[in-house]
């Protein structure tokens, strides 16, 4: 993909944007790359490490999108490194029942501070959005670092993640026995394992969402958290299953001797079964010379205080948003993810981008959804009129971004219509509670 345009479509004059493909030997990679550096308060990238940089961008399948200032001053940082910055890529998202549909993935989205308030953003965002649609993808997703920016473009938060402590003194206790067996992982065979894994998990978990390169890198110590350079002082342990296939890895490291109490950090965990998580955890938890392990994300409905013997050991220190969801086309997001309930409803979509309005009527039997278009007119003030087709169905309007935030059923919808993202009757928020939110709480782990 590549697009140029001399001055984008909502920009202020002199500005530049542009769309490409991440390439090796190509110095305009390497100062995309530094601009997202100094976005997000990273060090100067080190030239040796841009061919894995490079290498993990294509494999990730991202394209990158670049906004440049041709009448930067003298002095001024070189204007080859764009002053705003904004990457896509496409993976798979868990919407209910094992179902796997193609997701419109945002990251690395920068503006420099001298450049605000130009519309560079909105012009990046609402141009992507709508090309992702029109390719056909039905919802848009990313990570957020800061909360207060996406809910103005359509973003609702629908997953998010526990940072836990436990008190490993003495070693930690279990209600159930042991299942499978235990092994200290082969780091650089992890590497190569890890996605297989993760596959696993992905098809069983809703809410979770396919991973880039660089989490079986950082999985396998051959990247570290904060660099390309290989982490010395991460493990990782395997769980095999009763047939010998290994089915969940975890990796962690110590927080070294001089921490008070002695902390063991787990940097991932990830389990394709319940006897995997439970059986990871029973391996950290018993390991000599640790008091303290934590881990920033844990599901928010967490199984692992259950399978405790002593559940007070188990300690909840934050939870935080994970994956915002933004829909782009609602009839096919209402019939791509598994149901649990049954029954229908007419929601009228209200979205200030005008990618998803519409009013649909959407029928639910047997796990499966069909949404259908209503007719102009056929609901006003939550009630949808007598002598129409859709008469009897309960009704309810849903601001586009609670739409996002209710797709995998993270929140109810009592809740979002208390904080005014949906306007209907009681009647409508149980029908919405019962469709969207009766199955598995959704859990992603992935950033992005």
């Amino acid at each position: 993909m590549k697009q140029d345009a001399a001055v984008a479509s909502g920009l202020s004059s002199g500005l530049r944007t542009t769309s490409f493909a991440p390439e090796n030997d190509d110095a305009r990679t390497a100062n995309w790359l530094e601009a997202v550096n100094l976005g997000f308060h990273e060090q100067r990238g080190d030239p040796k490490h841009l061919p894995a940089e490079v290498d993990a961008c294509q494999r990730d399948g991202r394209i990158l999108t670049a906004v440049y200032d041709d009448t930067a001053p003298d002095s001024a940082l070189d204007p080859a490194v764009p002053v705003a910055t904004y990457a896509t890529m496409v993976n798979s998202l868990n919407v209910g029942g094992g179902r796997l549909l193609p997701a419109h993935l945002v990251t690395a989205v920068t503006v420099r501070p001298t450049h605000r308030r130009r519309g560079i953003l909105r012009s990046m965002i609402t141009s992507d959005l709508q090309r992702a649609k029109e390719a056909g993808l039905a919802l848009a997703g990313l990570t957020a670092s800061e909360a207060t920016i996406y809910g103005r473009f359509g973003f609702g938060a629908a997953t998010s993640t526990a940072e836990i402590r436990l008190d490993t003194r003495g070693g930690l206790g279990f209600t159930s026995g042991t299942t499978g067996s235990m092994a200290v992982a082969d780091s650089a065979k992890l590497r190569f394992l890890a996605p297989d894994i993760y596959r696993a998990h992905l098809e069983r978990t809703n809410g979770a969402v396919g991973r880039q390169h660089r989490y079986w890198m950082r999985a396998s110590a051959a990247w570290s958290e904060e660099s390309f350079e290989p982490d010395k002082a991460l493990r990782g342990v395997l769980h095999y299953n009763a047939k010998g296939v290994p089915d969940g890895y975890a990796a962690y490291k110590s927080l070294g001797w001089r921490t008070e109490p002695h902390t063991v950090k787990v940097t991932d965990l990830v389990a394709a079964s319940d006897d995997a998580y439970r059986e990871l955890w029973r391996y950290l938890g018993s390991m000599d010379l640790v008091d303290r392990l934590t881990f920033d994300a844990a599901p928010v409905a967490d199984p692992l205080p259950w399978m405790l013997a002593d559940r007070r050991r188990y300690q909840v220190t934050s939870v935080d948003d994970v994956l915002w969801l933004r829909i782009l086309d609602t009839r096919a997001a209402l019939e791509a993810r598994h149901y649990t309930g049954a029954g229908s409803v007419v929601l009228t979509v209200r979205d200030p981008l005008g990618m998803a309005d519409g009013v649909w009527q959407l029928d639910v039997e047997g796990g499966s959804g069909s949404a259908r278009p209503v007719e102009a007119g056929a609901v006003q003030d939550g009630t949808v009129h007598e002598g129409t087709m859709h008469e009897g169905t309960v009704a309810a309007e849903i601001d586009v971004a609670a739409l996002g935030s209710l797709y995998l059923g993270g929140v109810s919808a009592p809740t979002l219509a208390a904080a005014g993202g949906i306007r209907g009757s009681q009647a409508a928020l149980e029908v919405l509670d019962a469709l969207f939110t009766a199955g598995p709480a959704p859990y992603c782990s992935t950033h992005f």
